[in-house]
């Protein structure tokens, strides 16, 4: 495709000027109409229409960039006055910014064409004829309808429609000439203003960027070469045009030979328009500037002149465009099978009654379904990287914790002596009977002031478990219900009620728990009585070293580790029965707990699975159903946000459905001709 451009393309070296007397206009006229004209390549302009087609559809607002040519320069560099040569027609001028807004234009070769048909669009698809004369006045109307009567600029762009004989098939971006002083009438930040729009268009990978430059400065100090190295670093989308070059000849050939500002296409020198010359006027004398003067002479003809930059642009779109186009569809693509799986997502517009109960019954399962494999099954493929929403782990971490917060040992106050609390409680229950007898009732209280002291650590256990699973249930509820922002504090409050349930039943479930671990000393569990041999073996030793005084008062002891007898020699009958009491609960110790974590865990699951199978749907549906179904008749109320959402989404894909007609018309086109 690129070589066929490169063939049909003038040499515009080879251009010859007779310039005589009266015929000189004439001349001068057909020489450089042929010039442009002939960098027409047919090829080209199939591909530009589909772009120009896909912009005039604001495909870009959906995210999808386009290749697009952007002209940036210094405020006077000479950037209208390019686009101009290249256009054949007059744009605004004067002092300070003439262009205040993005100026799109789209030359488009006529042949045919007996004379130039121009058109403004702007204003979301105001169109407005105009002709060459009237043209620059109605570019200055239109801007200031967008940006103001004043000097204040704006990013809303007008597009400019050529339809000339001769002109080359491009289509420009030429925005705001950069300033750091503002003047008077002009913003305080009116740079950052037109920083902000600049980067906004040279910034895609897409666009390549026409840096125009005055042969008068030094590259390196213009603001517009430092914001398109910003972005494009290597410089392998920026052409530069020099301007202004009859002004600064000397030098320049090195300026741009040597490079030193990474313009990766190259640099083409040009001479525009000055005073009255007509253009034609104008190509005449730019071929004479760069043929005859001494020093622009020297630079290299593929360098030189409006026909030669209107080839360089040409060849440069085509490439672009081919470039970008299997991106462009695959972008389109994704984009409208995204739209297309939301739009279908949303719940279907509510009619009757029996619409919303319909709908309602389906989010109902659909809650139920994500809770039972969070909560139950621990299937966590709806959310496979948050781990908020792995419920089973998240549960199975909390009743571990539980369990560890729960004493393994029997709790002791930290500087109680040695068996001084059993011996205090045998004191206590004394009774009249034989010497050794271990009276049952000092087992109950030592256990009962044991188990008190750890009775909020189940309350705290089933408090976070069911916080943790209100959290989680109101989250999949609220996003399965997520069309209907009118019922989701019905729905919200549903939920409050349901754990609030969940609670009380687990704090009575706690309070059996522990009540049942008062109300009598009991385990068919055969550890106690191992462990309780397992410490009485240690009981000889310990009497020993009580009534032995001539023995260590220290002395290790399962169960108890190594400890200081000595302040029980004086009371060694109650000392032996307190030892005999300690190890019956130290061994019964472990049953209490193992209880307190199996039964509570045990309870805590059997909830979740009561709620997720059966409690929440009930509760559900007496706030929503009940009341002769205000719940649900509140669905059909219109809502603004998913309205909204869903006319977005149809407007999305019907623009991405007829951007996708479009490139698919030239992608057919083009396999069609061999030429992709």
């Amino acid at each position: 495709m690129f070589s066929a451009i490169m063939a049909k393309s003038p040499d515009s070296s080879n251009l010859q000027l007779v310039v005589s007397g009266g015929k000189a206009d004439a001349v001068a006229s057909a020489v450089a109409g042929s010039a442009i004209a002939a960098s027409y390549n047919d090829q080209i302009r199939p591909l530009l229409d589909a772009v120009d087609r896909l912009r005039h559809l604001k495909v870009t607002q959906e995210g999808i960039q386009l290749p697009t040519i952007v002209v940036v320069g210094d405020q006077s560099s000479g950037k209208s006055s390019v686009l101009e040569s290249l256009a054949g027609i007059s744009l605004p001028r004067g002092q300070g910014i003439c262009t205040r807004v993005p100026l799109i234009m789209r030359l488009q070769d006529d042949p045919s064409a007996d004379a130039p048909v121009l058109q403004l669009e702007y204003s979301n698809g105001r169109v407005v004829p105009t002709t060459e004369a009237k043209v620059a006045d109605a570019i200055n109307a239109a801007t200031a309808e967008i940006a103001g009567s004043g000097k204040g600029i704006s990013d809303a762009p007008i597009t400019l429609v050529v339809r000339k004989r001769g002109v080359p098939d491009l289509t420009l971006v030429d925005l705001p000439g950069i300033t750091r002083v503002p003047v008077q009438g002009q913003p305080d930040d009116i740079y950052d203003q037109i920083a902000r729009i600049i980067r906004q268009y040279i910034a895609p990978k897409e666009s390549i960027i026409l840096n125009v430059l005055t042969a008068t400065v030094d590259f390196p100090t213009c603001e517009s070469i430092r914001m398109s190295q910003q972005v494009d670093r290597t410089g392998e989308r920026t052409l530069a045009v020099v301007t202004k070059v009859d002004r600064a000849p000397e030098g320049l050939l090195e300026k741009v030979t040597m490079d030193d500002v990474n313009i990766g296409l190259g640099y083409v020198c040009v001479r525009n328009r000055i005073n009255d010359e007509t253009y034609d006027q104008a190509r005449v004398e730019e071929e004479r500037l760069f043929k005859y003067h001494p020093l622009l002479s020297k630079i290299d003809k593929d360098m030189v002149g409006i026909p030669v930059l209107a080839q360089r642009l040409m060849q440069i779109q085509a490439t672009i465009i081919a470039k970008c186009l299997p991106d462009i569809v695959k972008q389109i693509n994704d984009r409208l099978t995204r739209n297309s799986t939301e739009l279908n997502q949303m719940a279907p517009d509510l009619i009757s009654v029996a619409d919303a109960v319909r709908e309602f019954i389906r989010i109902v399962k659909q809650v139920c379904s994500s809770l039972e494999k969070i909560l139950v099954r621990g299937e966590f493929e709806e959310f496979p990287d948050d781990c908020h929403f792995h419920g089973i782990a998240r549960i199975a971490e909390k009743l571990n914790a539980y369990a560890k917060k729960l004493p393994a040992e029997v709790p002791r106050r930290v500087n109680d002596l040695f068996l001084m609390e059993e011996v205090r409680v045998l004191e206590e229950t004394k009774g009249v009977n034989l010497p050794n007898f271990l009276p049952r009732s000092a087992f109950q209280v030592l256990r009962k002031k044991k188990v008190e002291t750890i009775v909020q650590v189940p309350h705290d256990l089933v408090n976070e478990v069911w916080e943790y699973v209100e959290d989680l249930v109101l989250k999949i509820v609220l996003q399965h219900a997520e069309n209907f922002p009118q019922v989701q504090s019905s729905c919200r409050r549903a939920v409050q009620i349901l754990m609030e349930k969940a609670r009380a039943k687990s704090a009575e479930h706690i309070q059996e728990l522990i009540e049942m671990e008062l109300v009598a000393d009991y385990t068919a569990n055969p550890d106690y009585m191992k462990r309780w041999y397992e410490i009485m073996e240690g009981h000889e030793v310990f009497m020993e070293a009580l009534l032995d005084n001539s023995k260590p008062t220290l002395v290790n002891l399962v169960g108890f580790g190594e400890v200081d007898v000595s302040h029980l020699r004086a009371n060694s009958e109650l000392a032996g029965q307190a030892f005999d009491l300690s190890a019956r609960l130290t061994a019964y110790w472990k049953s209490i707990v193992l209880r307190l974590v199996d039964g509570l865990a045990l309870h805590v699951l059997r909830g979740i699975k009561r709620l997720v199978e059966s409690d929440l749907e009930t509760e559900l549906s007496n706030e929503l159903l009940g009341n002769k179904m205000a719940g649900v008749e509140r669905m059909l109320a219109p809502s603004p946000g998913t309205g909204t959402k869903r006319e977005r989404l149809k407007k999305s894909i019907l623009l991405l459905r007829e951007s996708k007609e479009v490139v698919a018309n030239i992608m057919d086109r083009i396999s069609a001709s061999g030429e992709f």
